[in-house]
């Protein structure tokens, strides 16, 4: 997914998939997060790639009935990063 891998670009991509899948929803912020039990200031975070927490992106791929894809994705990936230099 991607190639050179840096926790700002990651952050800023998810923010772009999740406001995708939320306005082809047609899901306003603050709808979304009284369904996960979040504020709008969280999703409006999540969505611009700032300073979200784990916790509501889980949620919010929950609602949207992602999180299990996810996972899958993810173990049937396989992929690994050899380099250690630090992501941030």
């Amino acid at each position: 997914m991607f190639d050179i891998l840096e926790i700002k670009d990651v952050r800023a991509e998810i923010g772009q998939q999740v406001r995708k899948i939320r306005k082809s929803t047609k899901m306003s912020q603050s709808e979304l997060a009284e369904r996960i039990g979040s504020s709008r200031y969280a999703i409006q975070h999540l969505e611009a790639g700032q300073n979200f927490t784990i916790d509501t992106l889980l949620k919010a791929l929950k609602e949207f009935g992602l999180l299990h894809e996810l996972f899958q994705q993810l173990h049937s990936s396989g992929r690994k990063y050899d380099s250690t230099q630090s992501l941030y």
